[in-house]
Parts: C-alpha cells; structure tokens; sequence
C-alpha cells in the first residue's frame, strides 16, 4: 500500500470517528519534517505524521529527525504523534482520550 492511499483511508476513518471534525494536508514542502495532517475538532486540534509501516521509523534521515523534533514540540502543546498501520488502533484511542478531555 501506498503512503498517500493509507493517508487517505486515515483522513476517511478520522473524519467518521470525529462528526464535524476538519483534516488538512499540510503542505511538505511549506516547513520540512512538518507532520502530514492536522486534526481540527471542536476546541482542540491535533498532528499526525503518517507513515505506511513501522520500519519508516527506524531510519535516520534528516527528514525523520525533523519530523521527531516537530512531533515532541507539537505534542507538548496539544497532541501529535507518528501513526502507522501497526499502532494506528492505539493512537486513535489516545486521540479520542485527548479531544474528549
């Protein structure tokens, strides 16, 4: 599978789970590392950089390291996080936690 097609299926799955909510694709080349998608819903928001498997997450390339630095500072003013395939039923229920709180 595709990175963009399982973007997709998140954005489609994000967008049921969370009536209302608003999903924007960030623009990779605007701020490099910057997570893919940003979550709006009711008061809060949220930052997702998506891969399509965990093995993406081992790699040392100065765009992983980017995308780590912007996910630890993003998450510690609202949420963000890597999500893949792997952990994606976990990060959805600490998202649901986190825009209910």
């Amino acid at each position: 599978m595709l990175e963009s097609d399982y973007q997709q299926q998140l954005r489609d799955k994000l967008e049921k789970m969370f009536k209302g909510c608003v999903v924007l694709k960030n623009d990779p080349n605007y701020i490099q590392g910057f997570p893919d998608l940003t979550v709006f819903y009711k008061k809060k928001w949220a930052v997702l950089e998506v891969k399509r498997d965990i093995s993406e997450m081992s790699k040392t390339t100065a765009s992983i390291q980017n995308q780590k630095f912007y996910i630890r500072m993003l998450d510690r003013m609202s949420f963000a996080r890597f999500i893949y395939p792997q952990n994606e039923e976990e990060v959805l229920n600490e998202l649901q936690q986190a825009f209910r709180s």
